[in-house]
């Protein structure tokens, strides 16, 4: 990244709440303990996860009937990206502001999920043309937003009016570090002068989960977790939280020279979807970063696939009032390399 951008407002969902202030604490606290997921009761009982709780009608997203049409994971989103512009005074002005989300699978609602997959099965196997041409028509119309992944971002910046450039990039976690890069990429090349960036996600629905089963990722660590942040971005600001200073990402098999570690780190925040994905973060940052803290975050709210990287950015943003620099590394089960470094404004 060729200049810093800044950070002036965030806003999160998880087993914390709706909030993002107090969120590394409390990770630091260890005072958000896994549960049962209520989610996953029906198909996999017993699985322990880190679950969005119930809250108030006020502090939802839109109305009852907008929220029938979202997905569990867009309505976290439209919460979070909300947020973020409430927390950033983005009041004005709301139709030139950009907007990158990444985004995980569709979450729809489990009785569609039959007869979608019926009319979407050519010759005993899935086929995209046919789920096209016939199977998203198989379930009621309303509820077929729920079945689109770039939703996440498109019921938010709906509700909130934004019609700046944006983007949607499905993630397993590259997709996420990728929506925040171009935010940054479009406010300083002068498409926007604000945006939003971040990533909402839930790894509680059965046919996600039931995916992570099969390739292994729950048997070697994975806990499942849900939630969205996202960061409210603009090119300069005298009242800046933070700035984002650089973004950068590996592919799974790339050359991870290109992460652009400080040799000194106050913070270091990891995200990583399990054991494997740990113990290669702690051995990077053991090699190339002298940290003076390191926090896990997927200890606590799990891996929340998409949303995993912007939840340790708001983690690492909450705790940089006492550090000069944070980066945030995360290992997402596409088997990318992200990091993200932080400074304090004005440090």
């Amino acid at each position: 990244m060729s200049e810093p951008v800044a950070i002036v407002g965030a806003g999160a969902v998880s087993a914390y709440g709706v909030r993002w202030r107090g969120l590394g604490e409390a990770l630091i606290a260890g005072s958000l303990p896994l549960g049962p997921s209520d989610e996953l009761r029906g198909s996999h009982p017993g699985v322990l996860c880190s679950a969005v709780g119930e809250m108030p009608s006020s502090l939802d997203a839109g109305d009852a009937r907008a929220r029938k049409l979202m997905s569990r994971a867009a309505r976290f989103g439209a919460i979070a990206i909300r947020e973020a512009l409430l927390d950033a005074g983005f009041s004005d002005r709301r139709e030139t502001i950009g907007a990158w989300m990444g985004v995980g699978a569709s979450g729809a609602a489990m009785q569609d999920v039959p007869a979608i997959l019926a009319e979407s099965v050519r010759d005993g196997a899935l086929s995209l043309e046919s789920l096209g041409e016939r199977g998203i028509a198989a379930c009621n119309p309303l509820f077929a937003f729920q079945t689109l992944t770039n939703f996440p971002l498109c019921h938010g910046a709906i509700l909130e009016g934004l019609g700046g450039p944006n983007g949607a990039f499905f993630s397993r976690g590259a997709g996420t570090a990728t929506a925040l890069a171009e935010a940054a990429h479009s406010l300083r090349e002068g498409s926007c002068d604000r945006a939003v960036a971040g990533a909402a996600d839930t790894a509680l629905h059965p046919v996600t989960w039931a995916e992570l089963v099969r390739g292994g990722f729950a048997r070697q660590g994975l806990i499942p977790g849900e939630g969205a942040a996202v960061l409210a971005l603009c090119r300069q600001s005298d009242r800046a939280l933070a700035l984002l200073a650089s973004v950068a990402v590996a592919p799974e098999g790339g050359d991870i020279s290109s992460l652009q570690l400080p040799a000194h780190a106050d913070l270091v925040v990891l995200a990583p979807w399990g054991a494997p994905a740990r113990a290669f973060l702690h051995d990077l940052v053991a090699s190339r970063c002298v940290a003076k803290r390191t926090i896990d975050i997927t200890a606590s709210l799990g891996d929340s696939l998409a949303a995993a990287p912007a939840l340790a950015w708001v983690a690492a943003l909450d705790l940089l009032g006492r550090s000069e620099t944070a980066v945030v590394l995360s290992a997402g089960t596409d088997g990318s390399i992200a990091c993200v470094v932080l400074r304090r404004s004005g440090a």
